[in-house]
């Protein structure tokens, strides 16, 4: 019996421990790379905006700002659309439709970013920019983050935080209807027992006690939205200067990674600015982890 047992158990341990091997040896590698760049540049690595590989200069705030301004975007698309159509899928819609609706979300994920990117750039690139910018910059233009800086161009942060919407929103929607669905049913029964509308019971019971999971798809949608690359150095413009409209064009991190390591990575000083980015983003990653543990704990604290 002992022998039984301990085989499932070293089988699952071990995996366990290459997973998180696997993790720290990314983690390791990575930092051990940019060590050089932070110890030369500290502080002005993440605050500096001047980038030059003649003069050995590195600031990455502008790419920094670049990629918190476009996932806020996709954040502010993808978000609503996502728990909308999670809360339909989970609460209102029958069966029959469910099943044809879910699976056809969920076949987004499997779609590569670079064909999100083509179809950006071939198809809806056009459509901005003789369609939507020029409607948004005559309706909302008197807003300085609605207003067009850049009429004869289609790309920019709104083209890539609509392509980046579609490719999270399965994320999103598929762990918010999970979340709702775990939410007993008698929970429901005595809300509506009680006078609540239908209505009323989702936003006042269902959803809260699905906070938790719905959190944790709006975050792994957000870390996906900020590591995403093809489709965003397809679609953003990659213009090294601080976006001042969400019709601007803009230069994210994941983008500068990959314009520039196929021609740097043999240079030691410039390898290792690029690789500070990268820190700098698993950085990000690693504290929109800890916010969702640290939220979960909180939400599960106060329902108890």
């Amino acid at each position: 019996m002992s022998q039984t047992y301990d085989i499932p158990r070293l089988l699952f341990l071990s995996s366990a421990a290459v997973s998180a091997l696997v993790v720290f040896l990314i983690f390791g590698f990575i930092f051990l790379t940019a060590a050089p760049v932070f110890e030369k540049e500290g502080v002005g690595f993440l605050t500096g905006t001047t980038w030059n590989y003649s003069t050995g200069e590195y600031g990455i705030l502008i790419f920094l700002v670049g990629t918190i301004v476009l996932t806020a975007v996709t954040m502010v698309i993808a978000c609503p659309l996502g728990i909308f159509t999670a809360i339909f899928l989970a609460e209102w819609a029958p069966v029959w439709l469910e099943k044809t609706v879910r699976p056809l979300i969920e076949l987004l994920v499997g779609i590569p970013s670079v064909v999100y990117g083509i179809f950006g750039y071939f198809v809806l690139e056009n459509i901005f920019q003789y369609h939507i910018d020029p409607f948004i910059d005559a309706t909302l233009g008197f807003i300085p983050i609605f207003r067009d800086t850049d009429p004869g161009s289609g790309s920019g942060i709104l083209l890539a935080a609509s392509v980046l919407a579609v490719m999270i929103l399965p994320t999103v929607t598929a762990l918010a209807q999970e979340a709702m669905r775990s939410v007993p049913r008698e929970y429901r029964e005595g809300s509506l027992a009680l006078g609540a509308t239908r209505w009323e019971t989702i936003r006042m019971v269902v959803i809260p006690i699905a906070a938790p999971g719905i959190l944790t798809g709006i975050i792994l949608g957000l870390m996906r939205a900020m590591g995403e690359t093809m489709a965003v150095v397809m679609l953003i413009g990659n213009t090294s200067r601080f976006p001042v409209s969400i019709l601007d064009t803009g230069y994210a991190m994941t983008s500068k990674i990959l314009n520039d390591i196929g021609y740097w990575v043999a240079v030691d000083e410039a390898r290792s600015a690029l690789f500070g980015i990268a820190a700098v983003l698993f950085c990000l990653e690693i504290v929109f982890v800890g916010l969702i543990r640290f939220v979960e704990k909180k939400l599960s604290q106060n329902r108890g």
